[in-house]
């Protein structure tokens, strides 16, 4: 058996907190650069946003039988809705249209800027500058703004075909 020396412990160090040498700013910096872990996705929703509810795909045969719904998988967009109320009207349009809605939140995720006739386009005018449209449905909507920096959608308007275009925020 061997015999080793004990580990000093830190509260009886000889060295009082005052005498004890401060570590500059930039190992501060270089420090919390290290242990700070690099931002998710998720991280980038503001407080008033909130992840918009991804709809469920449709269940294969073999899900079926195990009685499992798979979620819809991860994307290169963050899509967030703009407060609850949008996520609350998000969520009542996949009760009516569940199938063109797991659609749109598909392309919303993938390629929110693809125009398709009629059904995807930017807004014209001044006040809606970076908003687009999206038609789920005849007489459903869905206004976003797209920011490519961020790789993040926002939805500010989800639900019936209003008289006009709501202003993006």
């Amino acid at each position: 058996m061997t015999h080793s020396e004990p580990i000093p412990d830190d509260s009886e160090s000889p060295v009082s907190p005052e005498e004890q040498p401060t570590p500059s700013p930039a190992t501060l910096e270089a420090e919390a650069e290290i242990t700070a872990p690099a931002p998710v996705l998720s991280e980038l929703v503001e407080p008033p946003e909130e992840p918009l509810t991804a709809p469920r795909t449709k269940p294969s045969a073999k899900e079926n039988e195990i009685k499992l719904i798979a979620q819809v998988p991860a994307s290169p967009w963050l899509v967030v809705a703009k407060n609850r109320r949008v996520n609350r009207d998000w969520e009542a349009l996949m009760l009516r249209a569940p199938e063109n809605t797991r659609r749109c939140y598909q392309d919303l995720c993938n390629a929110p800027m693809v125009r398709k006739p009629k059904r995807v386009f930017p807004l014209k005018g001044k006040l809606y500058k970076g908003a687009w449209e999206y038609e789920v449905t005849s007489s459903d909507r869905v206004f976003y703004v797209p920011d490519e920096d961020q790789r993040k959608v926002l939805v500010y308007y989800a639900g019936t075909h209003p008289k006009s275009a709501p202003f993006p925020p």
